[in-house]
């Protein structure tokens, strides 16, 4: 099977919000009056982002979901994507599970493939992904406010507890592992959260590196500081009540990456919003913190007391 028999047979599709999609050198659109685009892209690499035997229906999902979380970031509703696969050889089976697992999530957020890339080299995922939101609404990073409460979307650190139990460092009940192997590698972006949050939020961004790491980024876009209460993240993670180990069970909720969950800030007027928002989304919020003038990161226990921690979040060059 040659690249364009590939291309025609797992990967084009009609268009319907697109004015052009695959087939061309390049594809059209046309995003509605008085809207931006939203484009973001990310790479996965076998031995870097995923496992080799990872099921290819869950690889498709999850390379269009983490895409899909930096729209939900941004606020921007998902528009179209293009995708750029290296592969090693033509695999029918693997190149219709994986088209499939990415194919549903696409449809299920209205987001269409109109092009990208094909050729053969060590497996490789680049999707770039296009939404749209209204000029002047879309979520940053630097927007954050000392006093403003400090939020994260679902859990977080699960996906994190999964890797860990993968690579042989701490073991697991059976049914816990599936469960938080499914957060590893079918991770549920929160589009509708971050539409929802359009007007209400003042700063956000998607946690995929770690928490601690990737609200670092919003301190330094919006020149304040945090102070985090770690007992109210403790109960962050789905099945930390299975972890033990306190110091791991920081570690994956701080620093575990691969949530792909929302940390967000919003001012404490807005705390009403912010639940109707949550409820509206279907997705849940926890407040966590508060942001500070003071610049840097603080964590403090249930009684306000310093924590020390070393955690650090997930280097693509480490």
């Amino acid at each position: 099977m040659g690249e364009f028999d590939l291309i025609a047979r797992y990967f084009t599709r009609p268009v319907h919000r697109a004015a052009l999609g695959v087939g061309d050198d390049c594809a059209l659109l046309a995003p509605a009056p008085g809207m931006q685009l939203a484009v973001s892209s990310d790479m996965l690499v076998e031995g870097r982002h995923f496992f080799a035997e990872v099921a290819p229906e869950a690889l498709g999902h999850k390379a269009l979901a983490v895409n899909l979380s930096d729209l939900a970031a941004c606020g921007a509703r998902p528009l179209a994507f293009t995708l750029a696969l290296a592969l090693p050889r033509v695999d029918g089976a693997w190149l219709a599970g994986f088209s499939r697992g990415l194919l549903a999530l696409a449809d299920a957020h209205g987001c269409e493939l109109v092009g990208g890339d094909t050729t053969q080299g060590p497996l490789n995922i680049c999707i770039t992904v296009f939404g749209e939101v209204p000029a002047g609404q879309a979520l940053l990073r630097s927007g954050a406010r000392a006093g403003d409460d400090l939020y994260v979307s679902g859990t977080l650190g699960d996906a994190r507890l999964a890797l860990e139990a993968l690579l042989g460092h701490t073991a697991l009940p059976p049914e816990v592992l599936a469960a938080a192997r499914l957060r590893l590698e079918q991770p549920t972006p929160r589009v509708a959260l971050g539409l929802a949050l359009r007007g209400v939020a003042s700063s956000a961004m998607d946690v995929s590196d770690g928490l601690l790491g990737d609200l670092s980024h919003i301190l330094k876009a919006s020149g304040v500081g945090a102070r985090i209460d770690t007992s109210l993240t403790g109960a962050l993670m789905a099945h930390g009540s299975t972890v033990a180990d306190t110091e791991l069970l920081r570690q994956c909720t701080l620093a575990g990456g691969d949530d792909y969950e929302l940390a967000f800030t919003a001012p404490p007027s807005q705390r009403a919003a912010v639940l109707a928002a949550a409820q509206t989304s279907q997705t849940p919020v926890a407040r966590i913190g508060v942001i500070e003038a003071e610049p840097g990161l603080r964590l403090v226990d249930g009684q306000g007391r310093p924590v020390d921690h070393r955690y650090a979040s997930f280097d693509h060059f480490g």
